[in-house]
C-alpha cells in the first residue's frame, strides 16, 4: 500500500508539471515559425533512439493519435505535428491504419474527426482512419483507443505523440494498465520539417457539437486533474488493473 501510494504521489507531481509544461509550451507553439523551433534538440534525439527501436516491429497493426483542442478554425502546432506524423507512419508503410483520439471538450470540435479531415486531406484513406470520440484526458485517449483496437482485431499498436512531455509521461501507464505492449513513437522534427508548408484546408462543419459544454463548466479542476489520472476508468473491471490481450 505504501508504494502505491508513493507511486501515486510522484505521478501526480510529474503530471502537474507536466500539465504546466504542456500549456506553456502550446502558446509557445502557436507562435513558432517552424518544427525546428518547435522541437527541441534532446527531445530530437530521444525520439529518433525510440523510432528506431520500434521499426523492426513495422508494420503495425494501427497508431493511436491523441487529439487536442481545435480552435480559431485551423489546426495549431501540436495538432498539425501529430496528424503530419501519422499521415507520415502510413504513407511510408510503417502502421497499417490510424486511431485518432478525442472527444469535444475544451472547443465545440470533436478532435478525433476534425484530425480524421486533415489525414483524409493529406491522403490517408477513410477506411484506414478509425475514430475514438469518448476521451477527455490523455489517459482515456489510450484506454479508449486500445479497447477500439480490440473490437477491430489489431494485435500490434503504438502510441505516437510529442516527444517532449505525452510520451515519456504516458511510457509507465501503457506498460502498466495494458496486457499487450503498446509502442511509442513519438515525431521525429526531421521528418516534419519536410512537410511544414503542407496546410490543407477543411470545412469543420461535420465535427461540431451543438449545444457545446465545455468540460471546464462540467467539472471543477480537481476532479479535471483525477480524470487525468485515469481515475474515471473502472480499472476494478480487469483482472489486476490491466486491460486483456488485443
Amino acid at each position: 500500500m505504501a508504494m502505491t501510494i508513493l507511486f501515486s504521489n510522484n505521478l501526480q507531481r510529474i503530471y502537474i508539471f507536466s500539465l504546466i509544461s504542456l500549456s506553456t509550451l502550446g502558446l509557445l507553439c502557436n507562435g513558432c515559425a517552424s518544427f525546428g523551433n518547435y522541437m527541441g534538440a534532446r527531445a530530437d534525439r530521444n525520439a529518433k533512439k525510440k523510432f528506431a527501436k520500434v521499426q523492426p516491429y513495422f508494420p503495425l497493426d494501427a497508431v493511436i493519435i491523441p487529439g487536442i483542442p481545435f480552435e480559431n478554425n485551423h489546426w495549431d502546432r501540436v495538432m498539425k505535428s501529430r496528424v503530419l506524423w501519422s499521415w507520415i507512419l502510413y504513407k511510408n508503410g510503417m502502421v497499417k491504419n490510424i486511431i485518432y483520439s478525442g472527444d469535444a471538450v475544451y472547443s465545440p470540435y470533436k478532435e478525433a474527426l476534425i484530425m480524421g479531415l486533415y489525414a483524409q486531406k493529406l491522403g490517408i484513406p477513410k477506411e484506414h482512419i478509425f475514430y475514438e470520440t469518448k476521451a477527455h484526458h490523455s489517459t482515456e485517449n489510450v484506454y479508449y483507443s486500445y479497447l477500439l483496437a480490440k473490437e477491430q482485431g489489431f494485435k500490434t499498436i503504438a502510441l505516437a505523440t510529442d516527444p517532449y512531455f505525452q510520451s515519456p509521461i504516458l511510457k509507465g501507464f501503457t506498460k502498466r494498465r495494458f496486457a499487450s505492449y503498446i509502442h511509442h513513437i513519438p515525431f521525429v522534427k526531421d521528418s516534419l520539417i519536410k512537410y511544414d508548408a503542407l496546410d490543407p484546408i477543411i470545412d469543420p462543419s461535420s465535427a461540431k457539437v451543438e449545444n457545446f459544454v465545455p468540460i471546464t463548466s462540467q467539472k471543477s479542476s480537481k476532479a479535471r486533474f483525477e480524470g487525468t489520472l485515469g481515475r474515471d476508468i473502472n480499472w476494478h473491471q480487469y483482472s489486476n488493473g490491466r486491460v486483456e490481450e488485443l
